[in-house]
């Protein structure tokens, strides 16, 4: 016999599984070799057939006709779950579209363990929505729903963070102090916690937690910040038209640069607005490019481009960021520096949710032994240089940035489940 559950941490940016079988943690390997997937989907435009991950961007960046969609966990909790959107002319409602993407994770699952998965522990951020408790337990609920939807019966959550803690946790000797900062791409979240490998088994560690805060920004926030800044301008953001000289309509620009928005202004309404304010703009060739973008729905080319110059710029003091694909030769060189000013305000908000983490938590930042960073964010230079000097005397862990809150989530899957866990006949 063997008894099995599963963690899985549905990310904004990439996604993963990981399977407690017979008290064997293992990530599972959900597209190819890779145990991380992007968030991704791609509905074929002849059939709506799905596409997920790597192949969906794939598609996507090579042109194929269809709808794309990202940063789907971000409409969560959010009106868009009720109100849905077209997917290639059609109808859908959001919750059957992250269900196909969850199912297809599971799926790779179950036939990695050989029989049907139905005990789960679900990832959840801090806060799903900042400062509203209602909406923040409706989107754990619309979650909930979901993993009904694909065949989970026993269904629990876990703190990211607190997941992430859980995986670093077998590699500690001893007893440290940890804050962890899990910085994804749509929030980020921490959690003060007392970890010791002798911790592992204990069935409550509530008392172990001493702290979790969060605040929703994350990396999509940064592509946002970045192309506002860097990129939009070059399409006309902030020109003026008519004889007043009025500033062009701002949401276009920021609606672009949002990965959850893009789709929404791939309307009739917009286009013909942007069209007719075209004749009368005072930048056209910069104006121009907006237009082109909205006729050939090449937004999240866009995003890409501000994506790629975002993880550039971890190791870069330059990027030519190329979008050829509006003009020949169009390149951007976009400064480290420029970055790092349009995400000022971000890191801010981030390193005041840090900071008021250690104050619920009642410790000071010099008694903090151990800072685990997870999620991709991590990688960017201003964020671990503010980390680096918040924390002066802890050592950094930051092993498997993108598959730590899922792995974290199958040891809590077996710490929660234990003899609840689905019980099979073995493979």
């Amino acid at each position: 016999m063997t008894i099995s559950s599963c963690g899985i941490d549905f990310g904004t940016s990439n996604s993963t599984i990981a399977v407690a079988l017979d008290g064997n943690i293992s990530l599972v390997p959900v597209e190819e070799t890779y145990v991380t997937i992007p968030s991704a989907i791609f509905f074929r435009h002849t059939d709506n057939k799905p596409f997920y991950g790597r192949m969906a961007v794939d598609l996507f960046l090579n042109r194929h006709e269809g709808r794309f969609m990202r940063s789907l966990k971000r409409v969560l909790g959010t009106s868009l779950m009720k109100q849905g959107t077209l997917v290639n002319g059609a109808p859908m409602n959001f919750s059957l579209i992250i269900a196909a993407f969850l199912r297809h994770i599971k799926d790779k699952a179950d036939a990695w363990a050989g029989h049907s998965i139905d005990s789960v522990v679900m990832g959840r951020p801090v806060h799903f929505v900042d400062n509203d408790p209602a909406a923040d337990a409706q989107a754990q609920n619309e979650l909930k729903a979901i993993a009904q939807r694909i065949g989970f019966t026993h269904i629990e959550f876990q703190f990211e963070p607190i997941a992430a803690a859980f995986a670093h946790e077998v590699r500690i000797s001893g007893e440290k102090l940890a804050i962890v900062a899990d910085l994804g791409g749509g929030t980020s979240d921490f959690t003060v916690i007392r970890l010791s490998n002798q911790f592992i088994h204990k069935p409550d560690r509530s008392s172990d937690i001493l702290a979790n805060t969060g605040v929703r920004i994350g990396g999509n926030d940064f592509d946002k910040a970045l192309s506002l800044a860097a990129i939009m301008p070059e399409l006309g953001y902030r020109s003026t038209y008519g004889p007043k000289r009025l500033e062009v309509p701002l949401k276009p620009y920021h609606d672009l640069a949002e990965w959850s928005k893009v789709n929404f202004l791939y309307t009739p309404k917009m286009l013909m607005q942007t069209r007719q304010l075209m004749h009368e703009s005072h930048d056209k060739k910069r104006y121009k490019r907006l237009v082109d973008v909205l006729e050939h729905e090449t937004g999240h080319l866009l995003l890409a481009g501000a994506e790629e110059t975002k993880i550039a710029l971890s190791s870069e003091a330059e990027h030519l960021a190329s979008f050829d694909f509006i003009d020949t030769d169009f390149v951007i060189p976009i400064k480290q520096t420029l970055f790092n000013e349009a995400i000022q305000d971000d890191v801010d908000k981030i390193t005041a949710s840090a900071r008021q983490c250690l104050q619920d938590a009642g410790v000071q930042p010099a008694v903090i032994d151990l800072v685990i960073l997870t999620g991709g964010s991590t990688e960017v230079r201003s964020i671990q240089s503010e980390f680096k000097r918040l924390f002066p005397n802890a050592a950094i862990a930051d092993q498997n940035k993108l598959s730590s809150v899922g792995l974290g989530l199958g040891y809590d899957s077996q710490y929660k489940f234990g003899q609840r866990g689905q019980t099979v006949t073995t493979r």
